[in-house]
């Protein structure tokens, strides 16, 4: 089925806007997502639709979410001929998909603005229910992170919480020149699969992203110093981690662990964590 070209658009900077222009990372990524005629897709940031136009061919019906008032119009007569298009427009970070779900887990993709990459992870994380995979273009750094281990430079806050919830798998590298504008940065696709039965799961998981993200923010100093406001000598040694090591030395599991005994030994919730992590950032 033909399609108009799409009008011309100043890429805008705001936006984080890199349209993806290179027809065989395009079809790369299809065939990464490997859409099938009932899912229940969701592209993030269709932009000038040159994703769109792909998936459009594999499934009858395809939800976008775009941000950018002006590209709505374009993606519309760019896509007339395709009525099932449902095009949202909003913000990402404040989207509800829960709101869209019918009961078929979505498929969420997109290339995603690189300078809101993280938070729209957390907010996709916490409505991981209704979500059967997400795959992304990211700057490779932060895909780097979400799939890190344990010990490594990259193993952080956003490794955890995000492996928490998913399995991840890095696919494939994409130059900048597959963009326009082009980006400074290497970009790469990511697979996050939710898990269906968590591997680890947490008696309070806001306590746990909270005792993560207090021990990361202080991730040069030892667990004992980072989390002395937090955490008694008694505990560590009742939880059976060395207090001696530092933040990225420990697993999802040690940190899931350690969040547990927090709430039967001492009582702690994620707003007293939270109070505390305020106060000895305000010393």
């Amino acid at each position: 089925m033909s399609r108009a070209r799409p009008a011309g658009h100043q890429a805008r900077k705001r936006f984080g806007q890199n349209f993806l222009h290179d027809k065989g990372v395009i079809e790369r990524i299809v065939r990464a997502i490997n859409p099938k005629g009932e899912d229940a897709v969701v592209e993030i940031g269709p932009g000038l639709g040159a994703l769109t136009g792909e998936l459009l061919e594999a499934v009858p019906h395809l939800q976008v979410l775009e941000i950018d008032r002006d590209l709505v119009p374009i993606l519309r007569t760019q896509f007339f001929n395709y009525p099932q298009l449902r095009i949202h427009q909003g913000d990402a970070l404040r989207f509800d998909f829960r709101s869209i779900y019918d009961g078929r887990p979505l498929r969420v993709v997109g290339n995603l603005p690189y300078n809101i990459s993280t938070p729209l992870i957390f907010r996709l994380l916490a409505q991981a229910d209704v979500i059967g995979d997400m795959h992304f273009m990211l700057q490779k750094e932060v895909v780097d992170r979400l799939a890190a281990e344990p010990g490594s430079k990259d193993w952080g806050r956003l490794s955890i919480m995000t492996q928490y919830y998913c399995k991840v798998q890095p696919l494939f590298g994409v130059p900048p020149g597959a963009f326009r504008p082009q980006p400074k940065v290497d970009s790469a696709i990511v697979r996050l699969i939710p898990h269906q039965v968590l591997p680890h799961p947490a008696k309070d998981v806001k306590l746990l992203a909270t005792l993560v993200r207090t021990a990361f923010n202080a991730r040069r100093k030892t667990l004992r110093k980072g989390l002395e406001q937090v955490v008694t000598d008694a505990q560590w040694e009742a939880v059976g981690l060395d207090k001696r090591l530092r933040p990225e030395q420990l697993s999802l599991a040690d940190f899931v662990k350690l969040a547990d005994l927090l709430i039967t030994d001492g009582g702690s919730d994620a707003e007293a964590l939270a109070g505390a992590d305020e106060r000895r950032s305000e010393a």
